[in-house]
């Protein structure tokens, strides 16, 4: 057995690659089973929690993210069949983003979402350890300059809108 102390310094940065690591293999996994990336399940998740429909600026609002980022996702879920753009009846300068029967397969035959895994985990959480949780990762953030960037809250790596990765 080895006597020396860990090094937390290195301790650390493998957690964090660990965490890089589950949510590459989670995406890499998506893809295959289904074509989609986190975020583009993400859109066809909240369609389906939303009644089928939902207008861009709801899901960005939703998602956190800008107007432009969802135009993209819907782009390709919708060239993929997934989800249609419809005029709303109420508002005819409004565009509805419905769900069709394809997108809600692909919800139901997703596998299970790597950042449910950790919402399920995180709020079975006493408030306290969320709260130190949350500070320890925003430290981290800070930590590696990106508490200022923009990010919303889908576990997935590299642009959130999937230019390089399966439509």
């Amino acid at each position: 057995m080895n006597d020396r102390p860990r090094n937390r310094t290195d301790e650390s940065l493998i957690a964090l690659r660990r965490i890089l690591r589950a949510t590459e293999l989670y995406s890499r996994n998506l893809a295959q089973a289904s074509g989609l990336t986190p975020a583009q399940l993400r859109v066809l998740q909240l369609l389906a929690t939303s009644g089928g429909s939902a207008t861009p600026k709801e899901l960005a609002q939703t998602m956190g993210v800008a107007q432009a980022t969802v135009t993209a996702l819907v782009d390709k879920i919708v060239s993929r069949g997934m989800a249609t753009r419809m005029r709303s009846e109420a508002d005819r300068r409004q565009t509805n983003v419905v769900l069709e029967p394809a997108g809600r397969e692909a919800v139901k035959a997703a596998p299970d979402a790597l950042q449910q895994r950790y919402v399920c985990a995180f709020e079975q959480l006493k408030d306290w350890e969320q709260a130190q949780l949350l500070a320890s990762l925003e430290r981290v953030a800070a930590m590696l300059n990106a508490d200022d960037m923009d990010a919303a809250p889908v576990l997935t790596t590299g642009d959130i809108k999937g230019v390089g990765r399966p439509s």
